[in-house]
Order: C-alpha cells, then structure tokens, then sequence
C-alpha cells in the first residue's frame, strides 16, 4: 500500500481575512485534489512571524517585514496575501500630535516584525522608542496613556474612535502618496524545502479557497465569528472588504511590484537583510 500524502502543517491569524480566507481550505471543501492539512494553527501575527524564525510551519501567514527575514527558508504564495489601498496601518494618539514630536515618543507597535513596525520606521526613522505588544492591546494603552502613540492594525482601523483616540498618520496612505503602489501587509508562505510541484499544489488549493469564500460569503460566518476579536457584524464585513480583494486570489505583477518595493526599501533603511538571489514568490501557472 502506497503511503498516504504528507499532511502539511499550516498557521494563520484568527483575523475575519485570514478566516474568510482559509475557511474553505480547513473544512474540507475543495474536493480530493487538494493537499492534506493538518489541523491549522491560529496565532497574531507576531506571534507566527516568531514561529517563521523557526521554521515551525510548513504553510504560515506572515508579515512581509517578516518575510524579508526568512526569505532563505520561505517562499511566497501568489495567493491568499492582505495588501491594497486604503488599508494601512494608523498611528493614533489621545490628542492630535505634531510629527516633528513624533522623534521623543514612546510608540506601542504591534510586534518587532510586523508589516506596521517597519512601515513606522520608513515613515518616521528618528522614532526609536517602540514598545512591541500584542495588536488588540495597543489601544487601551495608547487610551490609558501607558504609551503616547500607537501603530494599530486589523479591526483596530474602524474601532479606535471608540477608544477616544486621534489619527495622527494614515501609514498606509502615506506609502501609497510615497510610492504608488498597494500597501503589502502579510501573505502566506511555503517551505521552499517541500519542493516546487508541493508548493504549487499548495497555492492552488489557496486560491480555490479564496475563489470559494467570494462565491459563498456568508458560508465562513460561523467560522470568523468564532475566531473574531470584534464581533459586531459591520466590523467583520469591513475588515473582509478592506483586506480581501483581488490581490488574495493572486498578487499579480502589480502585487509583486509592491512586495518587491517594500523588501528593497527595508534593505536600503538598514532594518531587512539584503535580499537573497531567490524566487520572491511562486508565480501561478495556467489553470
């Protein structure tokens, strides 16, 4: 008897994206032809950038600040990533700040390697004083003035008024009036140690989950709202409008042109090493 096909360990956040996104993949619903996962392992985002450093998983989600660290080890999917317009991190504040303070300040990013912290120093490189926490607590920090500002990401983008907080620099604008393209956040990445066909099957089976959650939306519900840190249904439906797009199903040439613009900036902002002469992405062939 022939032995039966690896089942390959996966992680992803317990974001309504990351859900949505892999909802279909993790409940079976892509037929015989898709590759075998075991259980998923839920986690922020630092924590499985962290994971990342250790090659703990086969397929992960990660930030691509984290990305341009590990590019030796992984390799990126052209499908199931968060990037866009209009979806950038925010640095908020109490009360509305001038930048040049910015430099004195102590400012909760949400963990060392995350998309939002190496996107802070491009924007702000004299700020030095960042203090990493897990994402849904830098509001209440920035609120109860444990720490002066705060980068926030995720559900945080439609909540922080709540809070009583002020937008001090939409992150994400500010790179796209910068640079022209989408903002990268985080995608999802394979072991180059599986081998190219392994990957590739692995990013078909991405892309088909994706192409399910935007065929029958309402079908994840369940899942996302088990998982979800805010719960209120307008939330979730703009949480998944914002970071799932046409970019998730595949990045594109003008995906990977950001992804590639993000990595080489950080490299010339001496925070990223200098990039391996390696594949940025697996590129999707005809299907």
């Amino acid at each position: 008897m022939a032995p039966s096909a690896p089942a390959y360990s996966l992680g992803f956040s317990p974001c309504p994206n990351d859900t949505f996104i892999f909802h279909a993949l993790v409940h079976g619903l892509l037929g015989a032809e898709c590759p075998r996962f075991a259980a998923p392992e839920l986690a922020d985002v630092e924590t499985l950038n962290e994971w990342a450093f250790t090659g703990r998983l086969d397929v992960t989600k990660l930030s691509f600040h984290a990305y341009g660290q590990v590019m030796d080890r992984y390799v990126l999917l052209s499908a199931g990533s968060a990037l866009g317009r209009g979806c950038g991190p925010l640095l908020v504040a109490k009360r509305p700040l001038d930048f040049a303070a910015l430099a004195g300040l102590t400012i909760a990013i949400p963990g060392r390697y995350t998309t939002a912290a190496l996107l802070l120093r491009l924007f702000a490189p004299a700020c030095t004083q960042l203090v990493a926490m897990r994402f849904d607590q830098i509001m209440p920090a920035v609120a109860s003035g444990a720490v002066d500002a705060g980068v926030i990401i995720h559900e945080s983008r439609f909540t922080y008024p709540q809070y009583g907080l002020t937008l001090i620099q939409d992150l994400g604008q500010w790179w796209e009036e910068v640079v022209g393209l989408p903002i990268p956040l985080g995608g999802i990445a394979a072991k180059r140690s599986l081998g190219e066909a392994a990957i590739r099957a692995i990013d078909r089976a991405v892309r088909a989950s994706v192409r399910l959650a935007f065929s029958a939306p309402q079908t994840a519900m369940p899942y996302i709202r088990q998982h979800a840190q805010e719960l209120d249904e307008a939330v979730i439906a703009s949480h998944i409008g914002l970071y799932v797009n046409d970019y998730s199903e595949n990045l594109g040439p003008e995906g990977l042109a950001a992804v590639g613009e993000f990595l080489r900036r950080g490299v010339e902002a001496g925070v990223l090493p200098p990039l391996p002469e390696l594949r940025l992405v697996i590129q999707p062939t005809g299907e």
